[in-house]
């Protein structure tokens, strides 16, 4: 039987697959291979692996640890090769297109499972309500600023802006009082571009696809664009040609006043001399509340292996509360929570930076789901740059990206 590939990431996997199919075979009856990503196996993992084991008497738990950048492609692969590993560790963007291809199974939650994570989180995994793969991992973005830079430029370094009026504003007046970068905005052609954008979105009740059907084309998210050009003149000169890491190494050198990311750089900023704070990021003007872009990995269990139910089955066990708690919290992990617990509550207790990086969850929403994630990912990319650049006026801009991303949905 000849599969037909509905779509650019699936068909580019195939490309170099022949060796492959005669170097992998299917999941033996009794072990669960797993594309593990990474350099190394986590030792809680580990431990929870032999947890599970000794309860499943003849079942074994293989992981293949495989580099960041290659282990999608490599589960991808085999999958489309015919060839699949039992289960894999994957971006949740990318379940849509592994589920119409026809290459995964279905994990569907339970209403107490769905109700044990933090609000929409569940929806980073769903679409036609079914669940298609279970999270793993979690991470959400607030806003740092540099309270020193701050104070030089006559604002209060002990508050930050609540909402994108006050943080263009204070940005503005950090640029002109003290020829600093007031923000960091990283337009680099990287997939953190449309990420970052998103952050803005869900800062402001905006959408980019409700079901099937696309509503970018919104006065929320032209509003978010619109941000966009009017920080600006007062981010760091060439953002095209930076990326969110690239952004936060600026930060940390004390070169620009705010940037917006994740729960690593406040890791980072402990070993420097930097007078920082964080909090949540700043709100649009339709806002209903705090709100971040929640991205999740999940464990996908491939079809055809015949371990379907075994792997899925364990799916849910490392990542049920107990194991996937102390994964979460333990330290330098830079994990946002899955689920609410007391032993989250004492965790922001004992370290306040984490709050707002929860606080955001409530009002975020998920990656959207494309049947051509690649190819929506390009359009938003493009659209951001064409007006960071001058290219392009937002409302111009929007509608060609709106037009553009029908065809990948």
């Amino acid at each position: 039987m000849t599969i037909q590939f509905k779509t650019g990431l699936i068909a580019l996997a195939l490309l170099g697959s022949t060796a492959l199919g005669t170097m992998n075979a299917h999941a033996a009856d009794q072990e669960i291979s797993w594309i593990y990503c990474g350099d190394k196996i986590d030792p809680i993992h580990e431990k929870y692996i032999k947890e599970w084991e000794g309860k499943n008497a003849g079942w074994k738990v293989k992981p293949e640890v495989v580099g960041w950048e290659q282990c999608q492609d490599k589960a991808t692969t085999l999958a489309a090769a015919g060839t699949p590993v039992g289960m894999a560790y994957v971006g949740s963007r990318t379940l849509k297109e592994f589920a119409q291809n026809d290459l995964i199974v279905p994990v569907p939650m339970t209403d107490e499972e769905k109700k044990s994570y933090y609000p929409n989180i569940v929806d980073t995994v769903t679409f036609n309500d079914t669940q298609w793969g279970v999270p793993v991992a979690f991470s959400t973005k607030a806003l740092y600023w540099n309270k020193d830079l701050f104070k030089q430029a006559g604002l209060d370094p002990e508050t930050p802006p609540k909402t994108w009026a006050e943080e263009i504003a204070d940005a503005k007046a950090i640029k002109e009082k003290t020829g600093i970068a007031g923000y960091g905005l990283p337009a680099k052609t990287f997939d953190n571009t449309m990420h970052q954008f998103m952050h803005w979105v869900y800062t402001n009740n905006g959408k980019v696809i409700d079901g099937d059907k696309i509503v970018m084309d919104s006065p929320e998210v032209l509003a978010a664009l619109q941000a966009y050009k009017d920080i600006i003149p007062y981010s760091v000169e060439g953002a095209t040609a930076y990326e969110q890491n690239e952004i936060r190494a600026i930060f940390l050198d004390g070169k620009v006043g705010m940037i917006q990311a994740g729960s690593g750089a406040a890791a980072r900023l402990k070993d420097t001399k930097i007078n920082w704070g964080v909090a949540a990021l700043p709100l649009g003007p339709s806002a209903k509340g705090k709100g971040t872009l929640l991205i999740t990995d999940s464990l996908v269990v491939f079809k055809g292996t015949g371990v379907e139910e075994k792997a899925a089955e364990f799916a849910k066990y490392i990542t049920s509360p107990g194991p996937q708690g102390e994964y979460e919290l333990q330290g330098g992990a830079g994990l946002t929570p899955l689920r609410p617990s007391p032993k989250v509550d004492e965790f922001v207790k004992a370290d306040p930076s984490w709050k707002p990086f929860i606080d955001g969850i409530a009002f975020g929403g998920p990656e959207p789901l494309f049947t051509d994630y690649k190819g929506f990912q390009n359009s938003m990319i493009e659209m951001v740059q064409s007006v960071v650049t001058g290219k392009a006026e937002p409302e111009a801009a929007l509608k060609k990206a709106a037009g553009e991303i029908e065809a990948f949905k």
